[in-house]
């Protein structure tokens, strides 16, 4: 029972990782954008979810191998990383100095991606509820 509740809460997991993930290079993208030579990254998100998704999450053996400091705690695993995939994005129109932040891209970008994450997690949120709804007793 456990191990299908985890598998139907997996992908939910794993995209908000993956938003996560991607706020942060999107944010690293407009703090830098005054940084000469400095080239603006973005991950394919629907590759990256579809990868992560085929590989079955992070007991899969494709994530982080977190540290156990005694033989009792359990073994655990973190989501992988996507920041070896991340793509360089081509701008439209480079600036001299190399860098290729567009800053009305990145703060579109930025903003999509944080809707859609708070999107996820209100919809996450609602199916927990349903779940915990449908396990308590009338």
């Amino acid at each position: 029972m456990i191990d299908q509740l985890e598998a139907s809460l997996n992908f939910s997991q794993q995209a908000l990782s993956l938003r996560h993930e991607r706020q942060k290079v999107l944010a690293s993208n407009i703090a830098n954008a005054d940084t000469p030579g400095y080239k603006a990254r973005d991950m394919d998100f629907g590759a990256e979810l579809a990868r992560a998704t085929r590989q079955g999450g992070a007991g899969a053996g494709g994530g982080l191998s977190l540290a156990r400091t005694d033989g009792g705690h359990l073994a655990g695993q973190g989501m992988p990383s996507p920041r070896g995939e991340l793509l360089y994005r081509v701008p439209d129109q480079p600036s001299l100095d190399g860098n290729t932040v567009d800053m009305d891209r990145e703060r579109t970008a930025f903003a999509d991606n944080s809707v859609r994450y708070q999107a996820s997690l209100t919809l996450l949120n609602s199916r927990i509820q349903g779940l915990k709804k449908a396990m308590q007793p009338e």
